[in-house]
């Protein structure tokens, strides 16, 4: 059993900063693809930044330069450093990993999402 949980979501104002950390636990062989998704209410789910093993990065236009991933493979972690917050940041945000199992199966798997509210 692999699970993912997400923390340090919340209300901030505009022009502020958060960071939101995800830690993967349970039966893990080893984790590829690490990324931060998010969906806003009556909008679809959309990629955020993605992170791969070695570290390469990818991001949607919208964050490019505000927001940025990381993760620590030793702690099996995912990191969102999210600066210069935007009022259409507001989401619930989910990390999604790829993960390789100790029963050698391999499977996308998702945390349960935590809130971020962008507002004065």
């Amino acid at each position: 059993q692999v699970q993912l949980v997400e923390s340090g979501g919340g209300l901030v104002q505009p022009g502020g900063s958060l960071r939101l950390s995800c830690a993967a636990s349970g039966s893990i062989f080893s984790i590829s693809d690490m990324g931060w998704y998010r969906q806003a209410p009556g909008s679809q789910r959309e990629l955020v930044a993605t992170i791969t093993s070695g570290g390469s990065t990818k991001y949607a236009d919208s964050v490019k330069g505000r927001f940025t991933i990381s993760r620590d493979n030793a702690k099996a972690m995912v990191y969102l450093q999210m600066n210069s917050l935007k009022p259409e940041d507001t989401a619930v945000y989910y990390c999604k990993a790829r993960i390789r199992t100790e029963l050698n199966t391999i499977g996308d798997y998702w945390g349960q999402g935590t809130q971020v509210t962008v507002s004065s």
